[in-house]
């Protein structure tokens, strides 16, 4: 191997390892990952959040046994290539070992430490984004073609995986058209690279207009709900933080990709995130959205700081202290960036913390877990409770029952951890959920199993029996209090209106209107 190829390689194979290392299994999965697992049952082109792509992984991981570690091997893979390919295109760009260094230190500590632990798309996204930046600039260095279908196919392999990559090629096409780069869309490997795109993102683009582009209906959803309160200032303020360890690398390289002649020939991609940005500024995007477009940026702010430091007096005795001064806030705020420590340590130390807001949930008040902690405990409570009130069914009808949830959470981790007992699959109507619902059977329901059930009450009179026969009693999980209800030979009357409801959801999705009655 050559020895310039073996730091860059380091610095992913630290990536791909600290994963492992700093994870506490006292925590189970994310709420979102049992959804996304679950794809890996219903194969198909599409789902209601996102593309397919993440379902093949799931797919993959369920075939491997689904276990914690191979749940998690994804996103620390993403991650680790990502860091991989920050390092060498600091290489490529004229960096030494310090820039480096300095850019993959960057990527370890700032907000993708965090990201590439959930089995999610985002981490996919970053990777994607960076790749695409990748090949822009070694276009720009080499003219070889292929640099150019390589960013043909990760952009089209993004589109298979989050739809916010098209702001992303929205992006592209304007820092082409205000740089010099322009002469690019004259090129035909360029439009070759786009017809590759479109080729490998066809068949959802398919799903979706068979669908009724459900996509549309998901973006009402999230801009009514959680997009509208996402102001400018708070966009903006978001990205200061998220990358906060590194602001001092990450802006001098947006400059210095705008101003500093050397890097002139590479500019669109400097304007590649001054026109994202603005797009997601005016899409009211969350701020980590914006997260793929920074990798690139500590890449050239290495470079460039790397040269600024090799003309100062005593710059052989700056580059180990400005190393190390990245990786100074992590240590303070290490128990929220990765899940080292029990939810009680977590409880024991949160006042301390308190002040900064990271114990405040959406309802606005301090809990002892950041949100998204406590929604990774409680959920094998509720899986294994769910199991024991099914084993007491007679056997000879226990297999005649229908597990419905209020969110795909619950239904999620019921299914994960059941995997392989026979369980009949939980099921919901939310999300993705609504085209995996059963079809009515010949035989009625003998039993119904009810998880988050809100008002039991008006239940019961449906119902030959109908009592509460378990409840997520962890104090620290978000779901503590989540009850399972069991009812017993349900009437026809509960069961059209289940249906009805689940025929409606469907509709909305996919823009159709349902025949009054």
């Amino acid at each position: 191997m050559k020895p310039s190829r073996l730091l860059p390689l380091l610095l992913a194979l630290l990536k791909f390892g600290s994963g492992y290392v700093l994870a506490s299994r006292a925590y189970e999965l994310h709420r979102d990952e049992y959804l996304y697992l679950n794809y890996g049952r219903h194969l198909a082109w599409g789902y209601l959040e996102v593309p397919p792509l993440t379902a093949l992984q799931s797919w993959v991981t369920l075939a491997l046994g689904g276990g914690w570690g191979w749940v998690k091997f994804w996103p620390f893979l993403w991650g680790s290539i990502t860091v991989y390919l920050v390092a060498r295109l600091v290489q490529h760009v004229g960096g030494g070992w310090f820039a480096v260094a300095l850019a993959g230190i960057g990527y370890l500590v700032a907000a993708y430490a965090r990201l590439n632990f959930l089995f999610q798309p985002n981490s996919f996204e970053v990777l994607a984004f960076m790749a695409a930046a990748y090949a822009l600039v070694r276009h720009a260095q080499t003219s070889r073609s292929r640099y150019l279908y390589l960013l043909g196919a990760t952009l089209g392999l993004s589109m298979l995986n989050k739809y916010t990559t098209a702001f992303y090629v929205g992006a592209l096409l304007i820092s082409l058209l205000l740089t010099p780069q322009r002469k690019l869309l004259w090129n035909r490997h360029l439009w070759g690279a786009a017809a590759l795109a479109l080729l490998l993102w066809l068949p959802n683009l398919v799903w979706q207009l068979v669908h009724g582009i459900p996509f549309r209906h998901h973006m009402e959803l999230l801009h009514d709900t959680q997009l509208v309160h996402m102001s400018a200032a708070d966009f903006w303020k978001e990205q200061l933080l998220l990358c906060f360890p590194v602001v001092w690398v990450w802006v001098p390289g947006l400059l210095a990709l705008l101003l500093y002649r050397p890097f002139q020939p590479y500019r669109a991609v400097g304007v590649l995130y001054v026109a994202g940005l603005l797009i997601l500024t005016l899409m009211h995007g969350k701020g980590y959205y914006a997260l793929g477009y920074y990798p690139v940026l500590l890449s050239f702010g290495a470079v460039w700081l790397e040269r600024q430091v090799a003309s100062f007096q005593f710059g052989a005795v700056a580059r180990p202290v400005l190393l190390v001064v990245p990786v100074v806030p992590l240590i303070w705020f290490l128990p929220f960036v990765f899940t080292l420590y029990s939810p009680a340590h977590m409880q024991r130390i949160g006042p301390r913390y308190e002040s900064l807001g990271l114990l405040r949930w959406e309802d606005g008040q301090n809990h002892p877990l950041p949100q998204d902690y406590a929604d990774m405990v409680g959920w094998q409570e509720l899986a294994d409770k769910t199991w024991q009130a099914y084993q007491t069914l007679p056997a000879a009808t226990r297999a005649n029952t229908l597990i419905k949830c209020d969110n795909y959470g619950q239904a999620g981790a019921i299914n994960y951890y059941n995997r392989h007992r026979a369980l009949p699959a939980a099921n919901s109507f939310n999300g993705s959920y609504l085209f995996w619902f059963p079809p009515r059977p010949t035989h009625p329901f003998r039993y119904m199993l009810l998880i988050g059930e809100g008002e039991p009450a008006k239940l019961v009179p449906h119902f030959n029996s109908f009592r509460k026969v378990g409840e997520i009693t962890n104090p620290y999980a978000r779901e503590s209090g989540t009850t399972i209800y069991l009812g017993t030979d349900p009437d026809s009357a509960i069961m059209n209106l289940a249906y009805r409801e689940h025929q409606a959801e469907v509709a909305a999705w996919e823009g159709r209107q349902l025949p009054r009655r």
